[in-house]
This record gives structure tokens, C-alpha cells and sequence, in this order.
């Protein structure tokens, strides 16, 4: 193997390594999204003060 393919396998395992989890990601939720009805989920307590820490 010549300093070349080593190079070239190197970038090539590293963008595969990088897009497959965003490609499973897509694909799990695309699914998780027809399983799932109800798309709108609301909370019934909102807590909006901001606490201060001075």
C-alpha cells in the first residue's frame, strides 16, 4: 500500500465516520415521527422568571 492509498483511506473512512451518525439521526427520527400521532406537546406549568444570582 503506497503512502497514497493510505492518505486517500484515511479522508475516506473519515467522512464516513462523520455523515453516517446525521444519516442514521435523519432516518431514526423520520421514523420515530410516523410512529408517533400526537406532534404538538405542551407543557400545563411555565416557569418563565429568570433567576438571579447577585
Amino acid at each position: 500500500m503506497s503512502l497514497i492509498d493510505g492518505i486517500f483511506l484515511t479522508l475516506l473512512n473519515t467522512v464516513v465516520c462523520l455523515a453516517l451518525p446525521k444519516l442514521l439521526a435523519i432516518m431514526s427520527a423520520k421514523s420515530q415521527n410516523t410512529a408517533t400521532s400526537p406532534s404538538g406537546v405542551t407543557s400545563e406549568v411555565s416557569n418563565s422568571e429568570i433567576p438571579s444570582f447577585s
